[in-house]
């Protein structure tokens, strides 16, 4: 037998497979649906301990790690939480996430390393998640994060986007030893976990936390600068800068395509959510007041920019908020937890219907969408299901503000101003996938310019793989 205190030798399997899990505590629906606080209550060292003693500690590959986006290593971190060795199993998550305080919460966990594991089988899984969370951000408090600096390249990088793959490919930078610009057109760093996540799913002081780590690290940020515009890439590297990676994610809102769709009253998921959730000192002037919206609030779409949208109309005081979704509950590529939170705080969700015209009422101002009833064909060669449209089953929502979130596609601003820069349908940048090299010698992307809106998780990957790529490069 081996003789490592961790070894899956000394797991007495069949006794861990017998411990319910004691879930995740949440704050009642009634009280979190009036504020913009975290939806879950704190949880202490024995909680931790307890719910990373139901690992069974599978043999590897663990399905679990190999469900992970990042790989992490969920077996080794369970071994070492089960102990209460949290510090050390903070560092186990670091070592291949750059972000694990935000994937632990925003990560769809139940279709990935949650799905995987075995434990599905007889019962719950193990709340990978809510430790990956728990651990780090016990480090934070207790001895904060600080990223350690390779040896000066002499290297600069500029990285343009403060989102999620912009912050983990400047993380990577710094630990080799790089110069590194990150460049925004916000005024403040995070991107979309600063502007589109609401703060009850991502604290945004969270976010500035992660930010001051990279600064102190020697990170350089310089906000209310749209590359494209103010700067291009050509401009960069023209200033000195060696290589480039653009993380500028998917921004533009993905129009209606209906009749009415520009009366007031029609609002855009990223607008919306950027003012009702960003901090006003980091807007401009122009999204700084504030608005009202109506009593009936009617949510296109079914992503989680949606959900996130209706459970923050619900905290703005909307009296009723119902989300459309053209397909089926199945077909819905939102999270499951989400709407379920969502649908305890008062949301309502309507499958398989789709808007045909927003009406105005006698003052011209949006009084309702009429809408009809979808059914799916079968599934054609290729495993799609189509939308089959019922004329003779409209009928008519009442509303007085529409927001829609039908996705959304990249600003074109930087592909139109960096020649040699290849693109694909709807814009997006062609990128290696295991490398981020562009078309343009010495650019390189990742995240959701590349792939469309997709997952933190996925994007902060990209970052990482990028910044090894860079490196080579510049070597």
């Amino acid at each position: 037998m081996s003789t490592d205190p961790l070894s899956i030798d000394l797991i007495d399997r069949q006794a861990r497979m017998k411990l319910p899990s004691r879930g995740l505590p949440e704050r009642l629906a009634a009280e979190r649906a009036r504020d913009f606080n975290e939806v879950y209550l704190p949880v202490d060292e024995s909680w931790a301990i307890y719910e990373a003693s139901r690992c069974i500690q599978c043999a590897q590959p663990a399905p679990c790690q190999m469900a992970c986006p990042a790989r992490n290593n969920i077996p080794r971190a369970m071994s070492l939480i089960a102990r209460g060795n949290f510090l050390e199993a903070a560092a186990v998550y670091r070592q291949t996430s750059s972000l694990p305080e935000i994937c632990g919460r925003v990560c769809p966990q139940e279709r990935l390393c949650n799905a995987a594991c075995v434990r599905c089988r007889t019962g719950e899984s193990v709340l990978t998640g809510a430790l990956e969370f728990f651990v780090t951000e016990y480090e934070r408090r207790v001895k904060g994060v600080k990223i350690p600096v390779g040896s000066a390249t002499g290297h600069k990088v500029a990285v343009v986007g403060a989102g999620p793959s912009g912050l983990a490919c400047t993380d990577q930078l710094l630990r080799m030893g790089h110069w590194v610009t990150v460049y925004e057109s916000r005024a403040a760093p995070g991107g979309a976990l600063s502007y589109g996540f609401p703060n009850f799913k991502v604290p945004h002081t969270l976010v500035n936390e992660i930010w001051n780590s990279l600064a102190q690290a020697g990170a350089t940020f310089v906000g209310h600068t749209l590359i494209g515009k103010k700067k291009t890439v050509n401009d960069l590297f023209a200033n000195g800068f060696d290589a480039v990676f653009l993380g500028v994610g998917s921004s533009i809102d993905a129009p209606l395509n209906i009749p009415g769709e520009t009366m007031p009253g029609v609002l855009r998921a990223t607008e919306f959510l950027v003012r009702s959730n960003a901090e006003r000192r980091n807007l401009p002037p122009r999204q700084r007041s504030g608005f009202s919206i109506g009593p009936n609030v009617l949510v296109i779409g079914g992503g989680d920019p949606a959900t996130d949208c209706g459970r923050t109309a619900i905290r703005l005081g909307a009296e009723q908020v119902t989300c459309l979704y053209a397909y089926s509950e199945a077909d819905i590529p939102g999270r499951a937890k989400d709407r379920r939170l969502a649908s305890e705080e008062g949301v309502a969700f309507e499958y398989l219907v789709k808007p045909r015209q927003l009406i105005a009422g006698e003052d011209g101002s949006l009084a309702g969408v009429e809408c009809e009833r979808i059914t799916l064909s079968e599934a054609d060669e290729s495993g799609q299901r189509h939308l089959v449209e019922s004329p003779a089953s409209t009928f008519t929502i009442p509303a007085q503000t529409v927001i829609a979130a039908l996705g959304y596609y990249p600003d074109p601003i930087i592909t139109a101003t960096t020649p040699g820069l290849r693109t694909q349908q709807w814009g997006l940048m062609i990128a290696d996938h295991d490398t981020g090299a562009t078309s343009r010698f010495g650019v390189f992307t990742g995240g959701d310019a590349v792939t469309g809106p997709d997952l933190v998780v996925t994007a902060m990957v990209a970052g990482r793989k990028a910044a090894f790529t860079i490196d080579a490069y510049l070597s």
